[in-house]
């Protein structure tokens, strides 16, 4: 593991905010491309992500906050500004409500907007995710015995921390995993996962001409990828031998599911067209 990079002067590079910036200059990129594909102004695609950029990290620290409810209680301003502390799916759903706000006052479908990001988002969100292999801040899996299991004990959250208290710690001397325990690199995983649904997405960009079917896809498969990896993750479950992760991913699935089902019912409900869009870039 890998948390700090290198130094310039007093300030630290680190590798998950490293690869936090990559993913979002890559997720842009890709959006940018679809943008002139579809005839939308690319500087569309730059307002997106930094949008994208703000409120994916506020909601992400909200969602944290509220898990972590009594540390935040007992360090409310030193948890509120930490660093670390990101939970996916807050993020997403913030910045979700975000671009949904902006395309409204831009005048451009929702749905054109969220076929276009789908594909964006998945490979921004596996990227990601080699921050957090790289970091070592938790998200990895439970102990394994295959070849490529991972030795996060230089993490900024070692496994004798992750694993305190869970049932898995009780298999273990004094009930404490030991930090060089080889464990899934689960990160690795949902990176694989992420470039595989956004291959596909971006491949089947051009072959469907149904606004909304793209981002429906997008949501049930991302959705499926994380409810399966949550099986050998360390999260902890909370109702049904599920963990929070899987709930939130059986809603997206269910959404998407839903979502093609009343697109099909409804194939003309959503005519993008390029009059209508007001967005006007600034003039230089």
């Amino acid at each position: 593991m890998c948390p700090e990079l290198f130094k310039i002067g007093p300030f630290t590079v680190y590798s998950y905010g490293l690869m936090l910036a990559i993913a979002f200059i890559v997720g842009s990129f890709f959006l940018t491309l679809e943008f002139k594909r579809k005839g939308i102004h690319p500087d569309l695609a730059s307002e997106i992500t930094i949008l994208s950029l703000i409120f994916g990290i506020i909601g992400a620290k909200i969602f944290y906050l509220f898990e972590d409810w009594e540390s935040f209680v007992d360090d409310p301003i030193g948890q509120a500004f930490s660093p670390g502390g990101l939970v996916w799916y807050g993020g997403f759903l913030l910045a979700l409500i975000a671009v949904y706000i902006n395309s409204r006052r831009r005048n451009i479908p929702f749905l054109v907007v969220g076929d276009s990001v789908a594909p964006a988002v998945a490979i921004g969100y596996g990227i990601g995710r080699i921050g957090c292999h790289l970091s070592g801040d938790g998200d990895y899996g439970i102990p394994t015995n295959l070849p490529w299991g991972t030795d996060y004990s230089k993490g900024t959250y070692p496994p004798s921390l992750a694993f305190r208290g869970t049932e898995i710690a009780k298999n273990y001397p004094d009930g404490i995993v030991p930090d060089n325990t080889p464990l899934h690199p689960t990160p690795i995983y949902e990176f694989i996962l992420g470039v595989i649904i956004f291959l596909v997405l971006w491949n089947l960009r051009k072959k469907i001409n149904v606004n909304g079917k793209m981002f429906m896809l997008f949501l049930i498969l991302h959705g499926f990828a994380r409810f399966i990896i949550e099986f050998i993750r360390i999260n902890p479950k909370i109702f049904f031998g599920l963990t929070e992760a899987q709930f939130i991913s059986i809603v997206l699935i269910s959404g998407g599911l839903i979502g093609l089902y009343f697109l099909k019912r409804n194939p003309d409900l959503v005519v993008f067209d390029q009059a209508q869009v007001k967005y006007k870039p600034k003039q230089k």
